[in-house]
């Protein structure tokens, strides 16, 4: 089963539809990756702007594809951003921007503080609390932007994507979804097997 879903933007009409009162855009976003449980290696996130999804060549990877389609969306978004700004120009704050405009889009429920179900893994009756991206979506789309980012020349010293405002963000996140959510994202670590004491060399 495939663990994704999908989501459209609001606007009917992408060649007025408006990202935030700052932010005009033609963003055709198609598919995001959000899951229950979500991890940075599964869950992914698929911006496709209407210009490239028809170009994309079939011979590359999945992610391949994907890291395409990111950074061409954040290209349109620098280009809607008001006033226009050029790669060189954007931060960590630009990309924390748009970052919490995604949000709006998002499919994983986050439990505030006063719900009955913050905490609850799994909530047994609806509840009112916001709809966000999962921490695992924005960190994989993160960590495909920046690749992006210095495949295309970029200095890996100038990486916005790579800003510490950036690390600091997507960690509130996770620390943040985990507590409302109830699920532990910390990696388990693969037990070595124990080691077998060489014998010494043979002085003979």
């Amino acid at each position: 089963m495939d663990p994704f879903q999908d989501f459209q933007a609001s606007n009917s009409s992408p060649s007025t539809a408006t990202l935030t009162p700052n932010f005009p855009a033609s963003l055709s976003m198609s598919a995001v990756a959000t899951n229950t449980n979500p991890s940075p290696a599964a869950a992914m996130v698929a911006f496709s702007p209407s210009s490239s999804s028809s170009t994309s060549p079939s011979t590359l990877s999945r992610y391949e594809n994907q890291k395409r389609r990111d950074w061409n969306t954040f290209g349109q978004y620098l280009r809607n951003h008001r006033p226009p700004l050029s790669l060189s120009r954007c931060s960590g704050a630009h990309v924390l921007e748009f970052l919490r405009y995604l949000d709006q889009f998002g499919k994983t429920k986050v439990h505030t503080p006063l719900c009955p179900f913050f905490g609850h893994p799994n909530p047994p009756a609806p509840c009112p609390c916001p709809l966000r991206q999962a921490w695992g979506s924005l960190d994989a789309l993160i960590g495909r932007l920046r690749a992006a980012f210095e495949e295309h020349g970029g200095k890996p010293e100038a990486n916005p994507f790579g800003a510490g405002a950036v690390r600091l963000y997507l960690r509130e996140v996770r620390d943040s979804q985990s507590k409302a959510r109830g699920i532990s994202y910390e990696k388990k670590k693969r037990k070595r097997p124990p080691q077998v004491p060489q014998p010494p060399p043979s002085t003979s």
